[in-house]
């Protein structure tokens, strides 16, 4: 008994190690390319907007993909999917290497989104799948934890890479540990999990759900121009052709029961989606902030963005392990809580705004994140049947990857708005930061919102 013991949790270990290393990976690469986004600007003599869609190409084609991978995962194996997201991954930052204009970077981001849906549609059903409800908590924190500290040791390493030696070498120093994902997964875990095997996929779904997807978000990216309604209202009509399929079709890509007759299910994506919205373009703006207006270089603004992914660090896994004893709902309300606060301060910074000041409100967001995020996956997680965990882990993923679209929406729309396509120059700083300060008032509310969607999954009954 101890043998067999001793054997699950080593394989326990093994699982949660690959999948915590791999999501390190991701989330050191965005972090780390926050922070170089001045650096790749002024190589391809990029536009504020421009710089922008290198960050949100990667967060729609992630948005497109994560739901039906979540389902492949139930029928094909959710191991199959991951590992071959750590591949097309690995080949997708070998190309950024060898980038050559704006044009290259945005289409090898997008294929970096595409394998990251691969990843994160199927990484928390697998930890989900191997952790029982007791332990379950503790190893989300584990995993968010891991997240966090790739966006910690992103815009700090990252800033010293690019300082020193340019701003691809930060792609260059993860291809080493991405190759040993791939060698891991395939000589330490030798299970699978397909939960729904058998089952047809839904591809008429899927279409519809991804025309949709990209019609609507990038309609919101061009806003206020005529292409960004009619792309808006196309959206809408192909989101409506997509409930009209999933209500109608046998094996759903996307079960719809888990938001009409799962009320904890609804509400807590809803407030994913609504923390994401509000807190993904913080890191953007703070770089662009920190850079332009204060003057800082990529070193000395990686150090001082570093304290909101610290905070993120320490907090998710304590926030984790609590969720395993108490009310997971509550944990989480209190932490989007604590991050509508920091934001609404957020809204009065300007060019002379103290740097300490601005360390302790990215700390506080960064708190908040961290005590909502462990605590609301686990509730998500733990409120679906066996065999709709890839389905909850892909909407878990697509609601983080709709709301981080959002946010860098709304932040590009802003930008466009205030800024215009030129690069970003003395002339335009005073623009910069009333689009800064516009986009944290946009974020607030959101948040706000958040709290109250929180509120009311804490108010059902168990």
């Amino acid at each position: 008994m101890s043998q067999i013991s001793c054997e699950e949790k080593s394989f326990k270990t093994a699982v949660l190690f690959v999948i915590a290393l791999t999501v390190f990976l991701v989330s050191f690469s965005i972090g780390a390319i926050n922070i170089a986004l001045p650096a790749i600007g002024n190589e391809f003599n990029a536009s504020a907007v421009e710089l922008g869609w290198i960050m949100s190409s990667f967060t729609l084609s992630s948005a497109i993909f994560l739901l039906p991978f979540g389902k492949l995962g139930d029928i094909f194996g959710r191991k199959r999917i991951f590992s071959t997201g750590i591949l097309l991954f690995t080949i997708s930052v070998f190309l950024i290497v060898f980038s050559q204009n704006s044009a290259m970077m945005i289409l090898f981001r997008a294929l970096q989104g595409f394998a990251s849906a691969m990843m994160f549609a199927t990484s928390m059903a697998i930890i989900t799948a191997v952790f029982n409800p007791g332990e379950r908590g503790r190893a989300i924190g584990i995993n968010v934890t891991a997240v966090y500290l790739g966006f910690v040791t992103g815009p700090f390493l990252g800033g010293l890479l690019t300082q020193f030696i340019g701003w691809r070498s930060i792609f260059i120093v993860t291809l080493p540990f991405l190759v040993l994902s791939c060698i891991l997964i395939k000589i330490k875990i030798n299970t699978e999990w397909a939960d729904a095997a058998g089952e047809k996929f839904d591809w008429k779904g899927s279409l519809a759900y991804g025309f949709a997807m990209f019609a609507l978000m990038y309609g919101v990216s061009i806003l206020p121009s005529p292409m960004g309604w009619i792309s808006l209202a196309a959206g809408l009509l192909l989101a409506a052709l997509f409930v009209f399929i999933e209500l109608r079709v046998k094996n759903p890509v996307f079960e719809f029961s888990l938001i009409f007759n799962n009320r904890a299910f609804a509400f807590a994506s809803s407030a994913s989606l609504l923390i994401y919205a509000a807190a993904n373009a913080l890191p953007f703006f703070t770089s662009l902030y920190l850079q332009y207006l204060k003057g800082f270089d990529a070193r000395a603004a990686g150090l001082i963005m570093m304290s909101q992914p610290l905070a993120m660090t320490l907090m998710a896994p304590v926030a984790g392990k609590l969720s395993d004893k108490k009310n997971p709902g509550l944990i989480a309300t209190i932490g989007i809580g604590i991050v509508s606060f920091g934001l609404i301060l957020f809204c009065f910074i300007n060019e002379n705004t103290p740097i300490p000041y601005l360390v302790v409100l990215l700390a506080l967001v960064g708190a908040g994140f961290g005590i909502f995020s462990a605590p609301n996956q686990n509730a998500l997680m733990s409120s679906v049947e066996k065999k709709h965990l890839g389905i909850a882990s892909g909407t878990l993923g697509t609601v983080r990857s709709i709301g981080q679209m959002m946010s860098m929406s709304t932040a590009m729309m802003l930008l466009l708005f205030y800024t215009g396509t030129e690069p970003i120059n003395p002339s335009t700083f005073p623009a910069l930061i009333s689009a800064i300060r516009t986009g944290f008032l946009i974020f607030a509310v959101f948040s706000a919102l958040g709290i109250f969607a929180s509120l009311a999954r804490n108010r059902l009954k168990n």
